[in-house]
């Protein structure tokens, strides 16, 4: 274990085994830091925050710190990051608030580039990419092994789905399937993250599926209804395609993002 002189951790603060801690980093009284943690300079962690095995945090992350949601008064809220993960410089994490479940949860594996932000009541999943300055608003939700483009923002409220691909400098105001590609100032459907499928080696039978499903869904003929119908009818014993109808017939808060035409699928 390496503390830095400079650094400041309040008394009651749970530090692990072979944690580093850097130049002029705070970490508050109810902080939980997990075995063989970096924190390389001028990090500060606040609140009733637990932060997982091997986690790298770079300098000036605001980690912890209390919600940018004028209905919190002080509630006691959660923010749990899980293990492997790496936090670049100037990321801002928050916990819960009441009205949101009272946590924050980030999964296992993610990168979180310079100047992102996961704000209150948000659920990550693991193996998640954040680029530089992309923003996730409160109650969002990301599955796993999806990508956010920079400068991107997510709208309070969104799903995305796992593995989906968020072009940069979109603007996403309604929920994007798995496997899904969305992109555009008011972003539409571009189709699917087919060179995530690649790099995640799923099967090109997989994908020719899960393509031709994706067409179904998304025709212009019959209510969407009719088209999930059809759709199960046809691709029930696929996994993948079925994640995708489980996630549009789930309930959602916003409105599902749809192509503005099928070229691109």
């Amino acid at each position: 274990m390496s503390i830095h002189k400079s650094a400041i951790i309040e008394d009651g603060a749970q530090i692990g085994n072979d944690v580093n801690i850097g130049p002029f980093c705070f970490i508050d009284s109810d902080v939980v830091l997990k075995d063989n943690i970096t924190l390389e300079s001028h990090i500060s962690i606040s609140g009733n925050t637990v932060i997982g095995e091997k986690t790298h945090i770079f300098p000036f992350a605001s980690i912890g710190h209390i919600p940018q949601d004028l209905k919190y008064h002080g509630e006691n809220v959660r923010l749990e990051i899980g293990k492997n993960n790496t936090i670049r410089e100037h990321v801002t994490i928050n916990p819960g608030t009441e009205g949101g479940g009272s946590i924050t949860k980030v999964g296992d594996n993610c990168l979180f580039m310079v100047a992102s932000h996961i704000a209150h009541d948000c659920q990550v999943g693991s193996n998640v990419i954040l680029a530089n300055n992309a923003t996730l608003a409160g109650h969002v939700i990301v599955g796993d092994y999806a990508i956010i483009g920079g400068l991107s923002a997510i709208h309070q409220f969104v799903r995305i789905g796992k593995h989906a691909m968020i072009g940069g400098m979109s603007g996403i105001e309604n929920d994007v399937i798995p496997y899904g590609s969305a992109m555009g100032e008011r972003a539409s459907l571009a189709g699917l993250n087919l060179l995530g499928l690649k790099r995640r080696e799923f099967s090109r039978d997989e994908i020719h599926t899960l393509r031709t499903a994706y067409r179904m869904l998304f025709a212009t003929e019959g209510t969407l209804d009719e088209r999930i119908e059809d759709t199960v009818e046809q691709f029930g014993n696929s996994e993948i395609v079925m994640e995708v109808v489980n996630f549009i017939k789930s309930d959602g808060s916003r409105s599902l993002c749809q192509p503005k035409n099928l070229k691109a699928a």
